[in-house]
């Protein structure tokens, strides 16, 4: 490996967002980029100076300069390319979930660990500015014990188009699942889901799964902590949230109901106060540290992708990421979400979608650091 880490993006809706911070990293090299609409394709290399550059993701896996690969494509897609990345030998960094079966999930998991090559899942709730504050509380014990954790992941997915009309809500938990999985400092050991409500029937065939909302508890290892997460995608209004709250012995926050409001701190008996977030830049490179403010910083057109308008950016989350993805690889270490813990909370999603199918059958999540 060089100094720096040779790059690949694969995907360059989302994936658009993350070709400015490669490219500055002071760790990392954006080598080579990938999509489909070869206009689009041209039209980034062209921008961010990418000499290489190919339709097709088979492609780089042929590059032998490349030395990790950032896969940002659809949903039923990224099994197959985390496979075939790390058969290539390559640090893989993924868009979630990991998979969309428990199977799959087992499979990265295994993979992974025979060729001995860095895996992250690229979760932004880890990483949001929200997130690490509430971290930050819980680290210097400013939380007390924690009591009980909620997570909403409330999405109008209407204008997404395939895979997505009639998803089951709980097969993409990730978002709701992470924060209180790091907070428990536990792997969720199982759960019970139930389903509410029932979406428009032409969309029920598609995956067999009638509910508009769906919910379920979570039961941490090891620990006396529940969890308890919601999710809808269609046919159920309510503005986009992609929260999470935390009930502690000496604080508790609570996620803003409103896009433009402040997120509360409860701090005993009937006080509470609205609190400004501050921002994170800080505790990263300053070459990338202004990236944070990505909704400032990107261009217009990048903009404009969904997830980016519905996720007001992912709360500065995009540039924490790649950092960890790229010193992972580069000090030959686990990343902060790596192909266990990513297994994790996507089967915990999973898992309770089928518990949900089946009345609320109590499921136990397979132990992967022991496959």
């Amino acid at each position: 490996m060089s100094n720096k880490l040779k790059v690949g993006v694969v995907g360059l809706g989302f994936g658009a967002d993350f070709l400015p911070i490669y490219k500055n990293h002071p760790h990392a090299e954006l080598y080579a980029i990938c999509q489909r609409t070869e206009s689009k394709l041209r039209d980034a290399a062209k921008k961010y100076g990418v000499e290489k550059f190919c339709t097709d993701y088979r492609d780089l896996l042929k590059m032998k300069e490349i030395d990790a690969i950032h896969v940002v494509t659809p949903v039923d897609t990224h099994t197959d390319l985390v496979l075939d990345c790390l058969k290539a030998e390559k640090h893989v960094a993924c868009t979630v979930p990991m998979g969309l079966s428990i199977d799959e999930c087992c499979r990265i998991v295994k993979l992974r660990r025979k060729v001995n090559r860095v895996y992250m899942m690229m979760e932004t709730s880890a990483y949001t500015r929200e997130f690490l504050y509430v971290k930050g509380l819980k680290d210097e014990g400013k939380l007390g014990k924690i009591q009980f954790l909620r997570g909403s992941h409330m999405q109008d997915m209407e204008q997404w188009g395939p895979p997505w009309p009639g998803w089951p809500p709980l097969n993409y938990a990730t978002h709701a699942v992470s924060p209180l999985a790091i907070l428990a400092d536990a792997p969720v050991e199982w759960v019970f889901g139930a389903g509410s409500g029932r979406i428009r029937e032409n969309y029920i065939k598609n995956y067999n799964s009638p509910f508009a909302v769906e919910s379920m508890f979570l039961k941490f290892k090891d620990v006396d902590i529940f969890g308890e997460v919601t999710r809808s995608l269609y046919d159920t209004v309510r503005q986009y949230i992609e929260s999470f709250d935390v009930y502690g012995q000496k604080l508790s926050f609570e996620w803003n109901r409103l896009e433009n409001e402040d997120p509360v701190l409860y701090l005993g008996g009937e006080d509470a106060e609205h609190i400004k977030i501050p921002d994170t830049g800080n505790i990263l490179p300053k070459e990338i540290s202004g990236f944070t403010k990505s909704e400032e910083v990107m261009d217009e057109d990048e903009k404009q992708h969904l997830s980016f308008i519905q996720g007001s950016g992912h709360g500065g989350s995009h540039p924490h990421l790649v950092h960890e993805f790229i010193m992972a690889c580069v000090q030959n270490r686990d990343s902060a979400i790596d192909a266990e813990r990513a297994a994790n909370w996507t089967c915990a999603g999973l898992s309770g979608h089928i518990s949900a199918m089946k009345g609320g059958e109590k499921i136990y999540i397979p132990d992967f650091w022991n496959l």
